[in-house]
């Protein structure tokens, strides 16, 4: 029997109170008003008194607005038929398309129990050399992409949907600009792959409380698809809107405020979220790729904080490019001695070589004599950026690797690089 309840003892923003009994945490509840009905979710119990974020807000709704509980947490519909569709936060179509209501499965569950998963063994193929050959991403792993506003990480994960050798893409968008939406959409339907994605975006125009529904939306339906052996990759962006979220109605419920104004929860709750990744033993997996814009560029941030201390490594995204300083895949050594075996001899090399060109850069700008190692070093440099930095690079990774080696042959003699004779005697272009 469902719980109504005919008087709100307090309204603050789009959050409610009501005092109730025999309600659960994050349970739904439905708030009639002269407005309408609208849906509400149970985000704090503290005794008989409790705490609704209503999805629309709570404009139009008085103290004497009825609600009443429906015993049920959040659900999101689950079919086949969610790919090539784009749905909010709470599941209602973006697309004008019809109304899912089919094998609802519950959204914001309990992460996937460490006995069914598996350790890390594949690699996600991306076609973008900066990730395949010198920050390989891995089956089930959890990685950030740390960024800045106005850098292009939402056509960097663009490009990863189109491109990674997965099987089904869920996208989800928090507190996007309009025009960021049209783009994913638009790129994804007119490149072929919206027929095997899903997505679920909340604009910065839209009732806050869908932004925090919209990763757990995406990760319940990637479990299902899971579950059902297909490999998915969730892209999130952007992390930080999610936690921009949480902190706005932290505020409004008045909780004591904790880092920058974050709840003291944040770890937790990103945690939470990211630890959904998984290699099942019998079934599919779930790769995480989460943008985390970092304000003011400043990684102390608590969101890119505290996410690195959840996650298995990062990329930067700065200047338009995944930097090869600072970005990490602690899961690539799993998968990048299966590859091929000069892959990790490129990989160390170039990032050695790259490192002394940044030296001589330096050296250069302050007017030093540049020797003919330096201007070997200067051409290595500029090649690299342009030849395999670049995000608009799209090449397999064995073709990757094989750039890599002509670039050292037209750079370098063989001897300058330490590469060991072996590798050379194989591997090294063949002049003339």
């Amino acid at each position: 029997m469902h719980k109504v309840y005919h008087r709100i003892e307090r309204i603050a923003g789009s959050v409610i109170t009501v005092k109730a009994s025999g309600v659960a945490y994050q349970e739904l509840a439905q708030v009639t008003s002269a407005q309408g009905i609208s849906l509400a979710r149970v985000i704090r119990i503290d005794k008989e008194m409790i705490d609704l974020q209503v999805f629309s807000g709570a404009r139009g709704i008085s103290t004497d607005s009825e609600v009443r509980f429906i015993g049920k947490p959040m659900e999101i519909p689950f079919s086949d038929s969610l790919l090539g569709r784009v749905f909010t936060g709470s599941g209602v179509p973006r697309d004008n398309g019809p109304l899912i209501e089919e094998n609802p499965v519950e959204i914001g569950g309990p992460s996937v129990n460490p006995s069914k998963r598996i350790i890390p063994r594949r690699m996600v193929r991306t076609g973008i050399p900066m990730i395949d050959v010198f920050n390989t991403l891995v089956v089930s792993q959890k990685l950030p992409i740390f960024s800045v506003a106005g850098e292009p990480y939402n056509q960097l994960l663009a490009r990863i949907a189109l491109q990674a050798e997965v099987d089904v893409i869920v996208l989800g968008g928090m507190g996007l600009k309009h025009d960021d939406y049209l783009y994913l959409r638009d790129f994804l339907e007119q490149n072929g792959a919206l027929s095997r994605s899903v997505m679920f975006v909340h604009t910065a125009s839209d009732p806050i409380v869908e932004c925090l529904l919209v990763p757990d939306a995406a990760l319940a339906v990637a479990e299902q698809f899971a579950i059902k052996g297909k490999n998915v990759l969730v892209l999130l962006t952007d992390m930080t809107n999610f936690a921009d979220a949480m902190k706005e109605i932290a505020i409004t419920m008045e909780q004591i405020p904790s880092n920058r104004g974050y709840p003291g929860d944040l770890y937790s709750q990103l945690a939470s979220r990211y630890e959904k990744a998984v290699d099942f033993d019998t079934a599919g997996s779930i790769t995480i790729l989460a943008v985390t814009t970092m304000p003011g560029d400043d990684v102390t941030h608590p969101v890119p904080d505290n996410t690195g201390y959840i996650t298995e490594g990062q990329f930067y995204l700065r200047k338009g490019r995944i930097e090869p300083f600072g970005s990490l895949s602690r899961l690539k050594q799993q998968v990048n001695g299966d590859t091929r075996p000069d892959h990790r001899t490129i990989m160390n090399t170039m990032i050695q070589l790259y490192a002394s060109f940044k030296e001589t850069i330096e050296k250069q700008s302050m007017g030093f004599r540049m020797s003919t190692w330096d201007r070997k070093l200067l051409k290595f440099g500029l090649r690299f950026e342009n030849e395999m930095m670049d995000l608009s690079v799209n090449i397999p990774l064995e073709k990757a690797l094989d750039l890599g080696w002509t670039i050292l042959g037209d750079c370098f003699e063989p001897e300058e690089t330490g590469i060991p004779s072996k590798m050379i005697n194989e591997y090294w272009p063949k002049k003339g």
